[in-house]
């Protein structure tokens, strides 16, 4: 019977939810009525709350969690320096003469926004004001346009430094440890959010890849779905050099820090901010008023990712205080197809719910549940987090209830028909990097 109320408590967070209430008050509201109801009623022991504390401290004190205001501060102020803008522009004068130019330039500068922000709703839409009238006037496919902006936006999620990541490497630590413990492996295996990273790198540009393949498979079918562009004026070598430059620089110096071992995440994201800074200083950006908004959006997001975290920790312990961690384990490990469906069917879960909630909540709420069970099946952990990564992206390219989607129109006046019809292709791209790392998992780990 406890179970039930297990199922009772996640409908109704998933229920308040769709309806439009706040996520971390929602998930700390609902979840304690329910240890109210619970309590009262006789199936719920309160004595689960008592570890509140010490989830909020461990919250507090996690040194991997710190690394996201500073990551978020980064990305914030490369997004106000302008530099999508200086990078479309160039790249787009010396693309844009060909065929399908101006699509390759945006992916390019895609994938560097991807890798020097990580912030998937600010990519998409900086790339959806800039490019989407630039693509327009000149005659693109307006499908292709949608679709190639929202693929682009959202390689934020599996390129690192990805907040994604970051959250994911946190969670599938702790998720990891407690695999282990349930195994009676005293003397556990830790992942990081450094074995994220590197194990991200080959997936994410190797999805990159089949999108610029994508990309030039239109040209040579659809030469007029991505004309060339007139370009009034060759940009000079210098200017290229100037806008391209610094950020693959500043990229370097986050990820190889922490890929080679110099830095943790926390101190190579306080190294991404200086350099923010500095290009924000370069590209005459740098004001005080920009610098207040950019500490207060900082303040914001940051706000958010610890409020949903205090609130998530509250329902898994209600959660657990039901019984429900066990009926999970339960269900999946008695699944007909063994580990395998058991693989299935969370992803396939983890892919509707991205319909609702953004991956902070998914991350915080959902993966502490099913991951521990799936790692106890053997799955590794840096390849599971890499592929929960790119199905979430999956998710959130998906219509109707795409996050990209909505980012997109939002700031544009595509067509829901055209949206629909662009972004389709890329899904099944990246259905196809799903299935390639399923049955090559070894691409995680060649870094």
């Amino acid at each position: 019977m406890e179970a039930w109320w297990a199922l009772l408590l996640f409908m109704a967070v998933t229920g308040a939810l769709m309806v439009g209430f706040p996520v971390a008050f929602t998930l700390g509201g609902v979840s304690l009525w329910f240890a109210f109801i619970g309590f009262i009623t006789g199936w719920f022991d309160a004595d689960f709350l008592a570890a509140l504390p010490n989830r909020l401290n461990g919250i507090l004190n996690n040194a991997t969690l710190m690394a996201v205001p500073v990551f978020v501060f980064m990305g914030v102020v490369l997004e106000k320096a302008k530099l999508a803008e200086s990078l479309l522009q160039n790249m787009a004068a010396l693309l844009g003469g060909k065929k399908g130019g101006l699509g390759f330039a945006l992916l390019i500068v895609g994938m560097l926004l991807a890798a020097s922000t990580g912030i998937v709703g600010a990519t998409v839409v900086t790339l959806g004001l800039l490019a989407m009238p630039v693509m327009q006037k000149h005659g693109y496919d307006p499908a292709v346009s949608a679709g190639t902006i929202c693929a682009s936006g959202t390689l934020g999620q599996i390129i690192p430094p990805s907040i994604v990541l970051v959250l994911l490497g946190d969670v599938l630590s702790n998720a990891y440890q407690q695999a282990q413990l349930d195994l009676n492996i005293f003397n556990p295996k830790t992942v990081s959010v450094q074995d994220l990273f590197m194990g991200a790198l080959i997936p994410g540009f190797l999805l990159v890849l089949l999108y610029a393949m994508y990309l030039f498979w239109v040209r040579l079918r659809r030469p007029d779905a991505m004309p060339a562009v007139v370009v009034e004026k060759q940009p000079k070598l210098s200017d290229i050099l100037r806008s391209l430059l610094p950020p693959l620089i500043l990229i370097l110096a986050v990820l190889g820090s922490i890929i080679g071992g110099i830095a943790t995440p926390t101190e190579a994201a306080s190294v991404g901010s200086v350099g923010a800074l500095a290009l924000a200083a370069i590209n005459r950006q740098l004001t005080v008023a920009m610098l207040r908004d950019a500490l207060k959006e900082t303040v914001k997001v940051t706000a958010m990712v610890f409020m949903i975290l205090i609130g998530a920790a509250l329902f898994s312990l209600v959660f657990k205080g039901f019984g429900g961690d066990e009926a999970v384990q339960h269900f999946l490990t008695n699944l007909p197809g063994g580990a395998g469906m058991a693989l299935l069917l969370v992803m396939l879960l983890l892919f509707l719910l991205g319909f609702i909630l953004d991956f902070i909540e998914i991350t915080f709420v959902v993966i502490p549940i099913v991951g521990p069970i799936l790692l106890m099946m053997g799955y590794d952990p840096v390849w599971l987090g890499i592929m929960i990564a790119i199905n979430l992206q999956t998710s959130f390219l998906t219509p109707p209830f795409g996050f990209a989607l909505f980012y997109l129109r939002g700031v544009s006046d595509v067509k829901s028909r055209d949206l629909y019809r662009g972004v389709m292709p890329f899904i099944l791209l990246q259905l196809l990097m799903l299935m390639v790392l399923f049955f090559f998992p070894e691409l995680v780990s060649l870094i």
